[in-house]
Order: structure tokens, then C-alpha cells, then sequence
């Protein structure tokens, strides 16, 4: 088994240093739910993408204008239709899928805009969130879940069991399966087990079969 790699100390999020190291420089890339622009400004500059965004809060938007990025506000779950199939080469949702009402409907959107996928999310079968569901009784709030139940925007948490589930019912063709750890460490999943208890995050490269 191969050792741990431990992602570059960068500015980016975690999850968003491990998808930017994804990128083949010169893409087409679609960041949605794209937050401030922070991974398509880093992706643009090291990577000469051709960077397109979109984020439903305005605030975001504003953010990603001010860095001199093309994004516009829209919402996942009813604004990815306006894209043409096979528009980008990079379809990017980065703790996002949680918080669409039809997460199922937004993964197809992905494969279809973009020649490939690349998701993250929380996982919701980590550790440190069944231990607080067990031991306290309460819903878990951790580094990828920071905010109380009747504050988060999240409504279809999952785990990473969970997602691979679904992926195989959409028809999808999973290319790499990773996690991140609450160390940063990104591990390549061998043990679906192993994965679901100590994986903080989930990350996925995915594609149409």
C-alpha cells in the first residue's frame, strides 16, 4: 500500500488543493458553487484553464467578479440545463452536493456538461460524526460540517458508501476514489470500510460509461 500523500501547503481548502492537482492545465473547467473564486482564480493563474463559475449566493459572485473571474449566479439544481453537453472538460462541485435538492439530477448534469466530474463532500459516515451521534445524541458538527442543524444549508448529507451507491445507479464510471483525512493526508480508497469510518471527506473523479 502506498504511503499517505500529504497535499502542498496552500491557500487553497484541502479538498480544492487535491481537485486543482487534478486539472490538466489549458481545461475548459465549470466550477459550480464556485463559493469566492479562490480554486478558479488558482486554476486560471497556475493552470491557463478557461474558468467558467457559478454560485448561488451574490455575495460569491460579487467575490469572483472582483477577482476578474467570469461567474454568474445560478443554482445547481435548475440552472445546469443551460449548458450544452460536453461544454467543458472539467464539471467541478466541491462541497456543494449536499446541499442540492436532487443530488442524483445534479451528478447527471455534471457527466453531461463536463467530459469528467470531480466531486467532494462531507462524509457523514467519518468517525468523529458517529461517535457524537452515539455518544451525545446529537447531529455533529465537525471541520466539514461547521454548522448547526438549524443553520446549514445542507439537506441530503451522505456517506461515502452512500455515494458510490449512487454513482453505480446513475450509470457512472467511477475514474479515481479518494479521501481526505482530518490531517489533509488524500488516501485512494482500497477498503470501502476503511474509507466510510476515516475519510472526513469524500472525492471522486467521475465520467459517463
Amino acid at each position: 500500500m502506498n504511503a499517505p500523500t500529504r497535499l502542498p501547503t496552500l491557500t487553497l481548502r484541502p479538498d480544492l488543493a487535491a481537485i486543482a492537482a487534478m486539472v490538466e492545465p489549458g481545461s475548459r473547467v465549470l466550477d459550480i458553487g464556485c463559493g469566492d473564486g479562490q480554486l478558479l482564480e488558482h486554476l486560471v493563474a497556475h493552470k491557463n484553464v478557461v474558468g467558467r463559475g457559478m454560485e448561488i449566493e451574490q455575495e460569491g459572485v460579487n467575490a469572483s467578479v472582483r477577482r476578474g473571474l467570469s461567474v454568474v449566479q445560478g443554482d445547481a439544481d435548475f440552472d445546469l440545463g443551460d449548458y450544452p453537453d460536453g461544454s467543458f472538460d472539467v464539471a467541478i462541485l466541491s462541497l456543494t452536493l449536499q446541499a442540492t435538492r436532487a443530488p442524483d439530477k445534479v451528478l447527471g448534469e455534471l457527466v453531461r456538461i463536463g467530459r469528467r466530474a470531480v466531486v467532494s463532500f462531507p462524509n457523514f459516515g467519518y468517525w468523529a460524526v458517529r461517535l457524537s451521534l452515539l455518544f451525545e445524541g446529537r447531529m455533529p458538527m465537525t471541520a466539514t460540517l461547521p454548522r448547526g442543524w438549524y443553520e446549514t444549508e445542507n439537506i441530503h448529507l451522505c456517506t461515502i458508501r452512500d455515494f458510490v451507491e449512487m454513482a453505480g445507479r446513475l450509470g457512472l464510471r467511477i475514474e479515481r476514489a479518494l479521501t481526505l483525512d482530518a490531517q489533509s493526508r488524500l488516501k485512494p480508497i482500497r477498503s470501502m470500510r476503511m474509507a466510510n469510518l476515516f475519510g472526513q471527506t469524500g472525492l471522486f473523479v467521475l465520467a459517463k460509461v
